[in-house]
């Protein structure tokens, strides 16, 4: 997802309920992000871990860039949850992924489902972002911010109809999440599967921060949170009704939003530096949701 190049090219005339984690024990995230040095514990023995997803669980712009096709670091999510845990990771995330991706080749890239087999015994699933026009969506925001930076016209330009387009593709995209966890089932019988949710991207309080780069109108900033809530809680549903688990990567970031200075955001701005990718998460936001899918296996070890 080259989010600059589609900002850059957005005319100027135009242009994710948080999701709840379930309380599976009363211990707390690490405000870090950092992976617990006892978090060899979760497992006494080495698992088979498969990654699949998109861009924000592939990683992009983070050094090592391993596999440049995907855009995928050996610093991101998959990469220190297997390390933390002691698992044999096959990471098959790939930046620009959607559920089609996930059964269906990518490009040269084979379906993700293809990495998974009866001996996989854990799965972690970041879907969706992708299906619902992400990229585009925030280069159209880009685009129509120019005419009213004061204003609304992301919500009013998506709204327009009487009908919240963006919402309806979160809705939309419900059936082929609830289709790739059931795949992930067959293909996996034995597997924990935790699907990932997406970290707090805009500010939590709605006060937007429109500058050079941050191009997005300052009233459009609590209609894209409120949007990628509603992703989130969607997601969570799903995995309930499919037997996986929600990892909320939402709660533990709010605070470190793309609006913070450089030091204290986890997720880059629109207008990134190269080589970090934009409105993507960093290097800290990747140990974050590191650390919030070890709490939620740390959880379900002293669960079971």
């Amino acid at each position: 997802m080259d989010l600059n190049k589609q900002i850059k090219r957005a005319p100027a005339r135009r242009g994710l309920l948080r999701g709840a984690m379930a309380a599976c024990c009363a211990l707390a995230l690490s405000t870090a992000g950092a992976i617990s040095a006892s978090a060899a514990t979760l497992t006494a023995r080495t698992g088979n871990y498969v990654a699949l997803g998109d861009s924000y669980a592939s990683g992009p712009g983070i050094p090592t860039q391993v596999d440049s096709a995907c855009a995928r670091s050996d610093q991101n999510y998959p990469s220190l949850l297997a390390a933390a845990t002691h698992r044999q990771l096959t990471d098959v995330s790939c930046a620009g992924a959607t559920t089609t991706a996930l059964a269906g080749p990518q490009g040269s890239q084979q379906p993700q489902l293809d990495a998974l087999g009866a001996d996989t015994d854990l799965v972690t699933l970041t879907i969706g972002g992708n299906d619902i026009g992400f990229s585009g969506n925030l280069a159209t925001c880009a685009g129509l911010a120019a005419k009213d930076p004061a204003g609304n016209p992301c919500q009013t330009f998506f709204t327009s109809d009487g009908t919240d387009r963006l919402a309806q593709r979160v809705d939309d995209t419900a059936p082929k999440v609830a289709a790739a966890l059931d795949a992930v089932r067959q293909r996996a019988p034995r597997a924990e599967v935790l699907v990932v949710g997406y970290p707090d991207l805009f500010p939590e309080d709605g006060v937007g921060c429109t500058s050079s780069v941050m191009p997005l109108a300052a009233g459009d900033f609590a209609y894209l949170r409120d949007t990628e809530k509603k992703l989130d809680a969607m997601l969570a549903r799903q995995a309930a009704a499919h037997g996986a688990r929600y990892v909320d990567t939402y709660t533990p970031t709010v605070g470190h939003d793309m609006c913070r200075p450089a030091g204290e955001r986890w997720i880059e701005p629109l207008v990134a530096a190269a080589p970090t990718a934009p409105a993507h998460p960093n290097a800290e936001g990747q140990r974050a949701m590191a650390a919030a899918l070890e709490h939620v296996l740390r959880c379900g070890a002293h669960r079971r």
